[in-house]
């Protein structure tokens, strides 16, 4: 009876997953939220615009998730991101390279799952070279240089990395009480940035940035809450329901890009099943598809020579690679990382930025160089 009631558990995981999935896409296609975007407006024009919606974004999932913290709703300690070990070289490789790749791939994981749906024929090179890019990284050829290099450099702690556990752990102030003054301060702080040029308070960009913290936020509480068993029949230990490594999951787009692609590769074998990473992939596809075919806005879109090819191609190589070494993307990273307070989140929020700024001045540079 409690294996039944664990398995109704994980496919009610999974049609939430779907459903705010679905949202998620169809509310990035409506606003244009795109992170690439956001640092190539503000080099060629100087607009910041899009960048607030991001960090409008960032301060709504800071807020909703350190209050469901601290009211014990969810546990931020049992996620990826809040290991004990900083690993800040990982963080800083990988972002970089993550950030680089976006440009070349007109587009980060979750943008590419949204122009896919919208009829991006090079959304779909740039799956399967990220699919293909991350799998090699988490356990294939380019595994190795993660595991033993990058990867051992790192520093160690005696706790989550997360700052209210740091805090916690030499302060006498309780680490909910830090919570709430971290999480509350931080995305005050942030949202009242975001929003204070007019312009940044348009329906479009309010949807944005609310939307998709707000969607970061759910799929917490789904996972976190609502998909969490004290004690898993089988195992006789707590289990996150629809997760891959029995950790609280939230939107991140690499690995379960990767996971599906491997799903659709072996789908005879009975091993491999949905999880939370696979099913809000198919979530974000059929939400901006839905969208674009409701607004009209859905357009078939092929690759425009070699050049462009090379580029789409590279670039998801690179946001492959990068995202499973920084443990993250925009979102994965930039949002739901941020999100727990993890210092290696922080690190590779700059370190992603940093290397699409890079991207965005070299195709400035090949531009010139061609003219």
């Amino acid at each position: 009876m409690q294996d039944i009631s664990v398995s109704a558990l994980n496919t009610t995981v999974l049609w939430w997953t779907f459903a705010l999935s679905t949202v998620f896409g169809a509310v990035m296609h409506r606003t244009q939220f795109c992170t690439m975007g956001s640092v190539a407006d503000i080099i060629n024009f100087g607009d910041w615009t899009r960048m607030r919606m991001w960090a409008l974004a960032i301060a709504t999932a800071l807020l909703g998730t350190s209050i469901f913290a601290a009211l014990g709703l969810i546990n931020t300690d049992q996620t990826i991101y809040t290991s004990n070990r900083v690993l800040w070289l990982s963080a800083l490789v990988g972002g970089a390279m993550f950030g680089f790749g976006m440009v070349l791939a007109s587009g980060c994981g979750s943008k590419t799952l949204v122009r896919l749906g919208a009829g991006s024929l090079k959304a779909l090179v740039v799956f399967v070279m990220l699919g293909i890019g991350a799998y090699a990284t988490l356990r294939g050829i380019t595994a190795e240089p993660r595991v033993y290099f990058l990867d051992r450099v790192a520093v160690p702690l005696s706790g989550p990395q997360d700052l209210p556990s740091l805090l916690a752990r030499h302060t006498a102030i309780t680490r909910p009480t830090w919570l709430l003054v971290l999480g509350i301060g931080a995305s005050l702080a942030i949202g009242a940035w975001a929003l204070w040029p007019r312009e940044a308070r348009t329906p479009r960009h309010l949807l944005g940035g609310f939307g998709i913290g707000a969607m970061v936020v759910a799929l917490w509480w789904v996972s976190g809450h609502v998909g969490f068993v004290a004690e898993d029949p089988q195992t006789l230990q707590h289990a996150y329901v629809g997760s891959v490594g029995n950790t609280m999951e939230s939107f991140t787009f690499v690995a379960p890009v990767a996971y599906t692609l491997y799903w659709f590769l072996m789908y005879s074998d009975a091993s491999n099943v949905l999880n939370i990473g696979i099913v809000s992939v198919f979530g974000v596809i059929a939400g901006a598809a839905l969208h674009a075919l409701a607004t009209r806005r859905f357009r078939w879109e092929g690759l425009a020579g070699l050049e462009d090819t090379a580029n789409h191609m590279t670039g998801g190589l690179f946001m492959g690679i990068g995202g499973v070494t920084a443990m993250g993307c925009t979102i994965g990273q930039g949002i739901t990382g941020v999100s727990t307070l993890s210092i290696t989140s922080w690190i590779a929020l700059a370190s992603i930025i940093a290397g699409a700024v890079l991207g965005v001045k070299y195709q400035a540079w090949r531009l010139d160089r061609a003219g």
